[in-house]
């Protein structure tokens, strides 16, 4: 059975919560964001970079059988890490679920308040674009 969207986030704060300094939070991030398999270069394409990021990041969005597949790529190890979190939480769900997401592990793990104003924005950004990919999918599934 998978995991909800709330399970998933629920799973991340679990393992946020061990740390109780940044640097290990931050620590915590850039192994995620390594563990990121690598993104084609087919979909390192400007259509699929992501705007309001100041790092390079490219996502990719598939639908296979109703169901959403995120992958994507970062220039930078935290945003990569970061990246990492929104794929695992919202990769592998219905464009329904996405759309429905109260993505409050963000705030839960202290994301927000520890990134820099435009790390914050680009954060945002690919929340939007993923919500964007999910609404072009339930549109074209009707």
């Amino acid at each position: 059975m998978t995991q909800t969207i709330k399970q998933l986030q629920d799973e991340i704060i679990e393992e946020f919560s061990t740390f109780e300094d940044w640097m290990d939070k931050y620590a915590l991030l850039i192994d995620l964001g390594n563990m990121l398999p690598d993104l084609d270069d087919k979909y390192k394409t400007e259509s699929n970079l992501i705007e309001g990021c100041q790092s390079r990041v490219w996502l990719q969005a598939d639908y296979t059988d109703g169901l959403v597949y995120f992958q994507a790529e970062s220039d930078a190890l935290i945003v990569k890490g970061i990246v990492s979190l929104l794929i695992r939480v919202l990769s592998a769900h219905t464009p329904e679920e996405i759309l429905d997401a109260d993505l409050y592990f963000i705030e839960k793990i202290g994301l927000r308040e520890h990134l820099s104003p435009t790390r914050s924005n680009g954060l945002l950004a690919m929340v939007k674009q993923m919500r964007m990919y999910a609404l072009a999918f339930k549109a074209m599934s009707k």
